[in-house]
């Protein structure tokens, strides 16, 4: 059972910001790149941002410009901030490694759902 805790998500209007935080197990965190993915309603689960163990990103082109990941070793904890939100953003948001595990519940965390409205 892995241990990811996602936090920050809520309702804002489109062009706000939002910052999304992910408590992971020292385990998952301290030995894998880590990444944020997100799943809008009828979709599949998409990567959106990665950030290496030596803190090189990655970001998906939707994203690109808008938001930054993040990691921090003193507290295993991911971030991503979120700028120039729009409804498109609309999602549950989830961290974990990079690449992704199964996605049998057991290997994810309950994620934290970010609205966007226009």
């Amino acid at each position: 059972q892995v241990q990811l805790v996602e936090s920050g998500g809520g309702l804002v209007q489109a062009g706000g910001s939002l910052r999304l935080a992910c408590a992971a197990s020292a385990n998952i965190f301290s030995v894998n790149t880590m990444a944020w993915y997100r799943q809008a309603p009828g979709k599949q689960r998409e990567l959106i941002a990665g950030v290496t163990r030596a803190g090189y990103t990655n970001y998906a082109d939707s994203v690109k410009g808008r938001f930054t990941i993040s990691r921090d070793y003193a507290k295993n904890t991911v971030y991503l901030q979120m700028n120039s939100l729009k409804p498109e953003d609309t999602a549950v948001y989830y961290c974990n490694r990079s690449p992704p595990p199964p996605t049998q519940a057991g290997y994810w965390g309950q994620g934290t759902q970010v609205t966007v409205s226009s």
